[in-house]
């Protein structure tokens, strides 16, 4: 197939599709089935698991193995990259990552407290594999897309992803709120139907119904693997290849990126605006990626739900007001960059976030979660967008573009590992998610005084 040129129509749709492909897994997985599956997976009140030998506290184990994956995508990231600028073929290194998340999330299908070591690293392997294909992903963006252009055709990604996972979560809630009606089985026992009082049959018939919505969800991972994976293709078969110098990958090629993110570390002394928004963007989006991380399971336990099927629904009408307030909130943040300038609305939706925080600990009822999930929604998707295109636009002219997103990706993943870590061990020495909310109020504060020493032009 013939190249398409940069800033063609057909090239950006392209690229931001994969949008539409891989964020089925930051809705279903990361933000509401599995969150709301792995919490169903603890009938006691006594929330701990063993595992690597230690006693962790349910919400904290997966909060340090999610800080873990970002540890490893974070000292990877600039292997990959390297290696990718020098073969010349980042468009193989994002199909490999993108193949890797969509079997992780398939193999969550046989997720268990029994075999927790085996669950979690199919968990590992899907969270793994979608922040390891943005590294390519994102690096696209100036190769594709002309300055003018990035900000509108980032905010389309968002938008695509928005609508895509919604799409495939409704389907999903359908199965797990009528199970019945998909064919999974919510007989009762035939012994319980015959002799069993009516109190009896209730509870079976309930239960049933809990066991059938459990395998729906368990179903759900392996639509999000295959919608993954499907949808992928299209972006896969435009996007451009790259240039090979048809040489073979040798040991000082494989530690190139290390050498190219050195490059790039120097060549921020010469550049103190993209120096100064990076520091910004560190801390800002530190607090940013751990709230969207642990929204779900602070919700299902922080929140005082009327009971389990109030909770299930409410949590993922939550994330469904998210994500379609979002799209809104990415756009209408896109108009706001072209009118007051990138780091001014940067600076706005940092302060509404440290608002969140506070309000986020006073919550209790399910209204005040929803009210927190409109809230979110509006600033998630256009922080995220804007941050990707600020960053975009403040880069040096250069080819090597891989190179400066593996820097700004593995500054934002060490990042999201910082906050993580101190978000579980507040969790797990105090007991609860609130005190570990509220401290990610200082990461906001501390970004927007950053922003504002970011200078309005080189």
């Amino acid at each position: 197939m013939e190249e398409l040129q940069k800033g063609s129509k057909k090239l950006l749709n392209a690229w931001a599709f994969y949008d539409w492909a891989n964020s089925v897994y930051t809705l279903t997985i990361a933000s509401s089935i599995f969150p709301i599956f792995y919490s169903a997976l603890f009938l006691s009140e006594i929330k701990n698991v063993d595992a690597f030998g230690f006693e962790f506290k349910s919400t904290a184990l997966i909060t340090f193995v999610t800080a873990f994956t970002f540890l490893i995508v974070a000292i990877t990231s600039p292997i990959l990259s390297g290696i990718a600028d020098y073969v010349g073929n980042k468009k193989s290194f994002m199909k490999f990552f993108c193949y890797m998340g969509g079997l992780g999330c398939i193999g969550l299908y046989w997720f268990s407290l029994e075999y927790i070591h085996l669950s979690l690293l199919f968990y590992f392997m899907g969270l793994l594999g979608y922040w390891g294909s943005l590294v390519f992903y994102n690096s696209y963006l100036p190769d594709i897309a002309f300055p003018e252009q990035q900000d509108a055709i980032s905010a389309k990604g968002f938008s695509m992803g928005y609508i895509g996972s919604v799409l495939l979560l409704l389907f999903n809630l359908a199965m797990v709120m009528m199970p019945e009606s998909f064919g999974f089985d919510v007989s009762v026992a035939p012994d319980v139907l015959t002799t069993g009082s009516a109190t009896e049959i209730e509870l079976a018939t309930e239960a049933a119904k809990n066991s059938a919505s459990v395998e729906a969800m368990r179903v759900s991972f392996i639509t999000v693997g295959l919608w993954w994976i499907l949808f992928s293709q299209y972006t896969f078969y435009i996007l451009p290849k790259g240039v090979s110098n048809g040489q073979k990958v040798t040991k000082s090629i494989v530690f190139n990126g290390f050498k190219e993110l050195k490059n790039v570390w120097k060549g921020l002394t010469s550049n103190l605006r993209l120096k100064r928004y990076l520091a910004a963007f560190f801390v800002f989006s530190m607090a940013v990626q751990t709230i969207m991380l642990v929204a779900v399971y602070f919700g299902e336990e922080e929140i005082a739900w009327a009971d389990s099927s109030q909770k299930t629904v409410g949590l993922i009408i939550s994330i469904l007001i998210i994500q379609l307030v979002a799209i809104v909130g990415a756009i209408l943040t896109s108009k706001a960059s072209a009118k007051f300038g990138n780091v001014n609305t940067l600076i706005v939706l940092n302060a509404i976030w440290m608002g969140l925080c506070f309000y986020a600990y006073f919550m209790i009822t399910p209204m005040d979660f929803y009210f927190a999930a409109g809230c979110v929604g509006f600033i998630m998707g256009g922080i995220q967008s804007l941050a990707r295109s600020t960053y975009s636009k403040f880069l040096p002219e250069t080819k090597d573009t891989t190179s400066y997103f593996s820097f700004y990706d593995v500054a934002e993943k060490i990042g999201i590992v910082i906050g993580m870590v101190i978000f579980a061990t507040i969790d797990q020495i105090s007991g609860s998610m609130r005190n570990a909310i509220l401290f990610l109020f200082v990461f906001f504060l501390v970004g927007i005084v950053l922003l504002f020493r970011v200078p309005k032009t080189e």
